[in-house]
């Protein structure tokens, strides 16, 4: 009995994914002058208005508000009198810094014994469906609402607003592969002036037929493109924002678990986003190592603690290796502290930017160091029977 999957994407001018982009920015602005600055950012924006806040504690000096109206001008949003723009919209800015209760917890005189920043449970999971190792229906549906930013931003297609969406709904074969595309949901934010069919015509062949293997689809496939049949106004004068809202979108689509926190705006020492990262290196390992076709790990915290409290992973019964095995080796091989696992992926870079929409692994984030399969030799080595590391090799 087949199964159908769905996952979606949305732009860069989604008014989630401004608001992340916005926190992430004003990130990295601070880590280009303090490495060690403790920042949780919160954005949020509605119709004219943009509202940032959140505790920040560092000695660099940065404008939020400039930061702010660069990324809404560079997202596309420059129209005055459309009901969100970069030059009038209000900015309104509330920062105060860090709670001592919790800076308590994480300042530490022996900087690899720093806690985590507070307690939670996050999830990295990896899979052998794409050569990125992410699901297929949150690759493809990334890919679809990267390919309509370009086509908007290289003006191939004039008429396209910053916001939009995609959503893939993917049919699996018995053997849980994927097997074919059974519906493609694409909406696109647009000049009123174009007409339905010319819009619709367009984007089914410069996005939907560019971008999707044609070979999944056949004529039972349902493409469903701007299916309202209108979406003139979008962005904050459309619908509000939030960061933090689209965290399903930033990892594996709703294929593998979420621990709930979301990563925009926050340093490493946040766990949300650090142990995330370090959970997804380790399961993407495992799976390129040859180790498992499917792979789950789970790591959990307390505030003020630098060693997890768990470390869970499973590999969905497609394991070469019993997952006990794996779990002793990478518990015992990998320092999983927090300021470890900082050093180790170089998490006091200011380079979050450019992960706030699309993903934060697999093809959006193909360069940084935990999409790297650098342990997976080792553990390869290590870990796998000599006839079964023959035939994985």
């Amino acid at each position: 009995m087949s199964t159908v999957f769905t996952s979606e994407s949305v732009t860069s001018g989604h008014p989630d994914k401004l608001c992340d982009h916005i926190a992430d920015s004003i990130l990295d602005a601070i880590l280009k002058q303090d490495p060690q600055a403790h920042v949780a950012c919160e954005v949020t924006a509605t119709t004219d208005k943009l509202h940032i806040m959140g505790e920040i504690t560092t000695e660099a000096h940065v404008d939020y508000e400039q930061i702010a109206r660069k990324v809404i001008a560079q997202t596309g949003y420059t129209q005055k009198g459309t009901g969100f723009d970069a030059e009038t919209c209000q900015v309104q800015v509330d920062i105060h810094e860090q709670s001592p209760d919790i800076a308590m917890g994480v300042n530490r005189s022996v900087p690899l014994d720093a806690g985590a920043g507070d307690q939670g449970m996050m999830f990295g999971f990896a899979c052998n469906e794409t050569q990125h190792y992410m699901p297929f229906a949150i690759e493809y549906a990334n890919a679809l609402t990267r390919q309509l930013e370009t086509l908007r931003k290289n003006k191939t297609l004039p008429w396209l607003k910053p916001d939009g969406k995609s959503q893939l709904s993917v049919e699996y074969n018995q053997e849980g592969a994927p097997a074919r595309i059974a519906a493609v949901v694409l909406s696109a934010q647009h000049d009123e002036k174009i007409p339905l069919e010319d819009l619709r015509q367009a984007l089914h062949n410069k996005v939907i037929s560019h971008v999707l293997p044609p070979w999944l689809m056949d004529e039972d496939t349902g493409i469903f493109i701007n299916p309202t049949g209108r979406f003139v106004i979008g962005g904050p004068a459309g619908d509000s924002g939030l960061t933090g809202r689209k965290i399903i979108a930033d990892t594996y689509g709703g294929y593998a678990r979420h621990g709930g926190g979301s990563f925009s705006g926050k340093d490493a020492s946040k766990v949300d986003r650090t142990a995330a990262y370090m959970a997804r290196y380790l399961a993407k390992n495992v799976v390129h190592a040859g180790l498992a076709d499917r792979c789950e790990v789970q790591l959990g915290y307390a505030i003020g603690l630098a060693e997890p409290v768990s470390v869970y992973i499973t590999d969905f019964g497609t394991g070469k290796v019993p997952n006990g095995k794996i779990l002793d080796y990478l518990i015992k091989h990998v320092d999983l502290r927090p300021m470890a696992i900082t050093r180790r992926f170089g998490l006091d870079k200011p380079f979050y930017a450019k992960l706030s929409c699309y993903g934060h692994f697999g093809e959006n984030a193909a360069n940084m160091p935990w999409e790297q399969c650098d342990l997976s030799e080792e553990l390869r080595a290590k870990l796998l029977p000599e006839r079964t590391r023959a035939h994985a090799t």
